[in-house]
């Protein structure tokens, strides 16, 4: 049985009241996969804004299997030194990441997160030798679109982010780099500019399933 773990930053984790896009990959995976599969993960909870702490579990739609690694405010950087212990104390086979605009928006430049997303996979393959991972590039968000500066490291780092995945992936170990999902729009698609709405939600959901099933034959194909 085929163990996914969710691994992110704001956008994944969610806020209360949300579905989130785990919920919509799981709906995703349990309608074409065609086979048994199980979400792991040393989290559950949402994160709640009036406490500023992750602590709800209002999910918009509880029924589905909720656990996570990931964290309001967490990149790269927070991930690396606690994934290889995660990974092997929850047996995960897959791994589906999004992460980098934390780092970016408030730790490290382009090269350093490349740093880190190399100490991530290193540990990652401590926890399991033959781990899998799907990785989102950063996605269009309004602090880019309002900052040259940031839009070009946002950039710059996502094309590093494109290398480091061609170098480390592995027949025993592959790594696939998932395409942003060419409609996002930061306007329609999230609630603030960043995190996503109940349309971002399944865009990024589809983004994911689409790179699965076409990289890896994993799952069909999302429909329109």
């Amino acid at each position: 049985m085929l163990r996914f773990m969710f691994v992110g930053d704001s956008m994944t984790i969610g806020s209360a009241g949300e579905h989130t896009w785990r919920h919509w990959m799981w709906r995703h995976l349990c309608a074409t996969l065609g086979e048994p599969f199980k979400v792991v993960g040393p989290r559950e909870a949402l994160y709640d804004k009036a406490a500023d702490a992750p602590t709800s579990y209002a999910y918009a739609e509880p029924d589905f299997p909720r656990r996570h690694l990931a964290g309001w405010g967490e990149g790269w950087l927070h991930m690396a030194p606690l994934i290889g212990e995660t990974v092997a104390k929850e047996r995960a086979d897959v791994l589906l990441v999004s992460l980098g605009l934390i780092d970016l928006g408030f730790y490290t430049d382009a090269a350093q997160t490349t740093d880190s997303v190399r100490r991530f996979f290193a540990a990652a393959r401590e926890g399991n030798p033959r781990v899998a991972a799907a990785v989102l590039p950063v996605i269009p968000n309004v602090r880019a679109a309002s900052d040259p500066a940031f839009a070009a490291e946002v950039a710059l780092f996502n094309e590093l982010l494109a290398k480091a995945v061609a170098d480390l992936d592995t027949p025993a170990s592959p790594v696939l780099l998932v395409p942003p999902p060419a409609s996002y729009d930061i306007s329609a698609d999230t609630y603030d500019g960043t995190h996503p709405n109940q349309s971002g939600e399944r865009k990024l959901a589809d983004a994911f399933a689409l790179a699965l099933a076409q990289g890896w034959g994993m799952g069909d194909v999302p429909l329109p």
